[in-house]
This record gives structure tokens, sequence and C-alpha cells, in this order.
């Protein structure tokens, strides 16, 4: 509101308030114009919505830094096969795992403090590869605290999610997820910097976590309304592991977003083994299925602000069951084996969305983080067994038909599972 001044005028009388203030005559001295609360909160949460998104993206970069380098640190430290396995596998393994205290610590700290705190830590590992990389032992030490860059997953859910209201909210995580894109942007450019100087990922990467996480300590913030469980920390992961719902979403999503996992790393070994591609062909084509994989994940998330998104996770799974049929049947890649390999690329990626958006449906408010880290760390478990068993069937039959027939089974199972169970769950709000 304005500020009412008024001055005498020379016979001493009160004059009536002009149209425009004078120096001479009443008017108001107006302040300045601030935009009403909704529209203030609607700019703040697409400004946690995109600053955590690149935090993401980098932080999974990071967490991904070993894997593209595999083959050359094989070559450096005379790696065997399992060796070389357990290296990439480590991170990964522990990043999963994080999840599960990263969650709980976010309902307890909030994202303020653990985003920026969590990506600056993982400066330091990312720096260790350096010294580490001409010693096995000291690479696997490192990779295990560069695990610690795959927990950021579970640290952007429930911040994202408390932002936004139940309607926007599947999209908006579903936008979030998209840094996971982070695995394949490091998949493509990483060896690339390399090229130029074996240490330069390494210190482009860390120079970037620096920067964001000086500029996340500004721009994130919590909810307002955000609620602070008061309970210890292994209380809130036991009340979270004892709800049914947090095992029947950490299942679909070890279907969904396990399968998207177990493609990346085992795709480009079955494109050059059953279709017989160049290893950077075979490469191309396994980025071209991750990307398929990025985009659809969003549109998990914006189909289940229109519809139950349980109707949209067993679609999903359908699709991925039906394609997995067609490509055990060892069809030609042009065109329907990539037709079908880019199908199942779209499934699973909306149903790694739809999952996300029946979380923050489900789950109360202050326990979104714990549930997100044991949900988020099943699934990135349960990318890690299929191509074990994937190897095993081929080295045991040389073909791929039963892996896929069983990819098939487990995403039937999931889709009849969220349409005869999951449906009937009551929407929040």
């Amino acid at each position: 509101m304005g500020r009412l001044r008024c001055a005498a005028s020379p016979d001493g009388s009160t004059p009536r308030a002009p149209p425009s203030p004078s120096p001479l005559t009443c008017g108001v001295e107006t302040t300045a114009a601030q935009p009403p609360a909704p529209v203030r909160r609607e700019a703040a949460a697409f400004r946690n919505l995109i600053t955590a998104t690149v935090g993401f993206t980098l932080t999974f970069w990071a967490w991904n830094l070993v894997s593209p380098l595999s083959g050359a640190f094989k070559d450096r430290l005379d790696l065997s096969s399992f060796q070389q396995s357990l290296l990439v596998a480590v991170p990964v393994l522990v990043g999963s795992l994080g999840r599960v205290p990263a969650g709980a610590l976010t309902d307890r700290f909030g994202a303020k403090l653990m985003f920026p705190l969590v990506s600056a830590l993982t400066i330091v590992p990312v720096l260790l590869l350096i010294p580490a990389k001409d010693n096995y032992a000291a690479m696997l030490a490192v990779g295990f605290l560069l695990g610690l860059g795959g927990t950021t997953f579970a640290i952007g859910i429930p911040l994202v999610n408390s932002w936004f209201p139940p309607a926007k909210r599947g999209l908006a995580l579903g936008i979030f997820g998209m840094g996971m894109g982070g695995v394949a942007l490091s998949g493509y450019f990483t060896p690339r910097i390399a090229e130029h100087d074996v240490n330069l990922p390494f210190w482009i990467v860390a120079g970037a976590l620096l920067v964001y996480s000086l500029l996340a300590a500004v721009l994130i913030t919590d909810h307002p309304d955000r609620k602070v469980p008061e309970d210890s920390l292994g209380h809130r992961l036991g009340q979270a592991g004892r709800l049914r719902v947090t095992w029947e979403l950490s299942a679909l999503y070890a279907i969904g977003f396990g399968g998207i996992v177990a493609f990346g790393v085992y795709l480009p070994t079955y494109l050059k083994t059953w279709y017989e591609m160049s290893p950077t062909e075979a490469g191309t084509k396994a980025a071209g299925f991750a990307l398929v994989t990025v985009v659809f994940r969003p549109v998990g998330g914006w189909l289940s602000d229109r519809i139950h998104p349980a109707l949209v996770t067993a679609a999903a799974l359908l699709l991925a069951a039906l394609m997995a049929v067609v490509q055990a049947f060892d069809p030609p890649l042009y065109p329907l084996g990539t037709i079908a390999l880019l199908a199942m690329a779209a499934g699973l990626g909306t149903a790694s969305g739809s999952v996300f958006a029946l979380v923050s449906q489900v789950t109360p408010q202050a326990a979104v983080g714990s549930v997100t880290g044991i949900v988020g760390a099943m699934g990135g478990l349960g990318g890690f067994v299929p191509p074990l068993v994937m190897g095993a069937i081929y080295s045991a039959k040389s073909s791929y038909s039963i892996g896929f027939m069983l990819l098939s089974d487990l995403a039937l199972a999931g889709a009849v599972y969220a349409y005869g169970r999951m449906r009937t769950l009551r929407r929040d709000g």
C-alpha cells in the first residue's frame, strides 16, 4: 500500500488530494509493487526444479566417470574382465545403496543443505581419480567414494515433490528425472575429452561441480511448509521399510529403471555379439536407446498428472513386455529389431517416470525422502542382475532369447500388479 503525504496550502487549510502527487499537495507515495505470493511461489518451484535437474545431471556424470574409461583402465592396469566389471560396478552399487541414507537425511536436514553439500563432496573422489588411476586397489577405493554422486536422486525427488501441487507433480518429477541423462553425457563426452588429456575429464567435472555447489547453496530453497521429522534416521528408515507400498514401488521401479540400467550396461555387448556391429556403431545405437528413455521419463510423469500413474505404469510395462517378446525371436535389426528396442526404451522410460509420480501420491510428505531412497536403491540394484543373467545364458546357450523372455515375464507381471493393485490406492490432495 502507498503512504499518504500532505503539505499545507498557502492559506493554511488542508487541500484536497489532486490526481497526481506534488511536493506542495497531498498525494500517494507509492512503493515498489510486489508480485502476489502464488506467483513468487511458482517462480521458486521452477527455480528449484531447474537447479536440482542441473545438479542431478552433473553428479550423475561424475558417478559414471569410470565406466566410459574402463577399457583404458583395463589396458593400463592389465585387468581381467572380472576386475574391469568390478571397477565399473563399485560406484554404481554404492551410489544405489547410498540413496537410502541420503533420502532419509534429506527428510531431516532439507535439500538446501544436502544438495550443495553432496555435490561439493563428490569433487573429492573425482580429483582422487587422477593419482589413483595407476593402481587397481586405489581405483576401487576411489570408486567406492565416487558412489556419493549417485545419491542425489534421493535428494532431488523430495525437493521437487514438495514444491509442486499434485496436479503438476508428475511432469515436474519426470523433468527432474531427465538428469539421469548425465550418464549418457558421460558415456559420449568423457572418452572424447580424455583423448586430449587423460586427466582433463576429471578437472572439467570437478570444476563444474564446484561452480554448481556454490550456485546451489544460493538458489535451492526448501519449501516453507516442509515438515521436519523429529525421530532418528534409523527409526524413519524402519518406518519406510515397514510400509507395504515401499516394496511394491521398489519392485516396479526395479523393472522400469532397472531395465534402463541393464540395457545401458549390456546393450553395446549385445549389439556387438549378436548383430556383429563395430564398437563405435554399437555405442551409438546404445546412446540412442538411452536418449529415448530420458525423453520418455517426463512423458510418463505428464501422463500421470492426467490419469492414475498406476495405469500409465501398467501400459508402459505391457509395451516393454510385448517388445521383449518380439526381440526374443531375433528379428533383423532393420527395421523390426530397431523398432522393438526403441519401443522398449520408450516403455521403460515412461514407467520409470510414472512410478515416481505414484510415490509422490501414496507416500506421506515427511517420508518421501526415506521411501525415495529405498525405491531408488532397488531400481539401481535391479539393473545389475539382468546383465549377469544375459551373459550367463549366452555362455550356456549361445542365444539371448531366454533372457528377453525373462524380461518379458517380469514386465508383464509388473503391468498386471500395477493395474490390479496399485490403481486402487487413493490419490493425495
